[in-house]
């Protein structure tokens, strides 16, 4: 079948976002045009890129011709986008890729505001031909979340559409650049007189709850355990407290804090015994598979997506339902048996890379282009 023309528009291009775009353009034998804006102000991207983003896609078109397929990142109001570029795109099949939803993550604020952005979703889950989610769990969140904020509308709650919407919903996971990632952890190799190193690759954000893994890391070095501790992830929160107090209770325990350059951050992949989450919202996992790729020892709440992409076989060893303190403190304390605990782990994660996952876009692209 002959590759088919892709028009990907992606609002949010930065971070995870941009990593997703960048690794679906280089793994496909379609051809791909991208439409984007810089990472920045998501609110005024949900609300208003949909303008700025149909110029765009105006000046791509004029250049390239009309794509067969249109596939949309979800921080963009699709039904405005698709009213804007009637004319330019004409009528090809339209994917909706739901990285995250306000449906059933809320921002920080309160009333209208919320209301206004989970709208925005459902009229965009609407004006889709497909919705693909970045995991099962996160599709079946959305179908639970669907039903009660129907019931909320005054009247007219679009409830007869309900099924529709749920009939478009399928899963098709975010591919990963495990490029120089795979394998067993170096320090595992040549072990060291050094103290385990503690990892925390996640953004500073509330709903990753870093509050919860520092009380955890000052009460075991309270308690003389041994760990070193890298605190990565992007910061953009005004008020971490809780990392400025941990971190100067820890002291020269801290050996890294703050987001690192992409060709920095696996030569400190590399070098981490020890991965943990305590994320309260997590619809997929991208930083806990390249750390668990590049060999450290996770563990994850037993909740979210982390079930879904920790194959069965190591749920024991990894996931844990309560009390963190007294799972990595075992960890911590006799490293070598958590590691025999997931032998295996590490290669596993080749099942999220982008060579694996890529058959099921290029598949789907097909099926939907004429």
């Amino acid at each position: 079948m002959p590759p088919r023309s892709v028009l990907l528009v992606e609002p949010w291009y930065g971070g995870s976002h941009r990593a997703w775009a960048d690794g679906l353009v280089a793994a496909s034998r379609h051809r791909f045009h991208l439409v984007t804006h810089d990472a920045a102000f998501w609110r005024w991207r949900m609300r208003g890129s949909a303008v700025t983003l149909a110029a765009r896609t105006e000046q791509v078109v004029a250049a390239h011709g009309p794509p067969d397929v249109v596939i949309v990142s979800d921080m963009v109001d699709l039904a405005a986008y698709l009213g804007l570029t009637r004319r330019v795109l004409g009528d090809p099949p339209v994917v909706l890729y739901l990285h995250e939803n306000q449906l059933v993550h809320a921002p920080s604020t309160s009333g209208e505001a919320d209301s206004l952005y989970a709208t925005i979703n459902w009229t965009g889950l609407v004006a889709a031909d497909q919705v693909w989610c970045n995991s099962a769990f996160h599709r079946d969140e959305l179908v639970g979340a669907l039903p009660a904020f129907l019931a909320g509308a005054p009247d007219h709650r679009h409830a007869d559409l309900l099924d529709a919407v749920v009939a478009k919903l399928g899963v098709v996971p975010v591919g990963v650049d495990l490029e120089g990632l795979l394998g067993p952890c170096p320090r595992a190799e040549t072990p060291t007189e050094e103290p385990p190193l503690v990892l925390w690759n996640q953004r500073w954000d509330h709903d990753k709850d870093p509050a919860a893994l520092l009380r955890v890391l000052v009460a075991l070095a309270r308690d003389g355990v041994p760990f070193h501790v890298a605190l990565a992830g992007a910061n953009q929160r005004s008020d971490p407290q809780e990392f400025d107090d941990a971190i100067r209770v820890l002291g020269d325990r801290v050996v890294h804090t703050g987001w690192l350059p992409r060709d920095d951050y696996p030569a400190l992949l590399r070098r981490a015994d020890v991965v943990v989450s305590t994320a309260r919202h997590e619809l997929f996992g991208i930083a806990m598979i390249e750390a668990m790729a590049a060999g450290a020892v996770p563990l994850l709440p037993h909740r979210q997506s982390y079930p879904e992409i920790v194959p069965v076989e190591h749920h024991d060893a990894v996931l844990y339902p309560s009390r963190l303190y007294d799972h990595l403190s075992a960890v911590l304390r006799d490293l070598p048996a958590a590691r025999s605990r997931v032998a295996g782990l590490a290669a596993s994660m080749a099942r999220w890379s982008w060579p694996a996952v890529i058959g099921r876009y290029d598949d789907a692209i097909d099926a939907l282009a004429p």
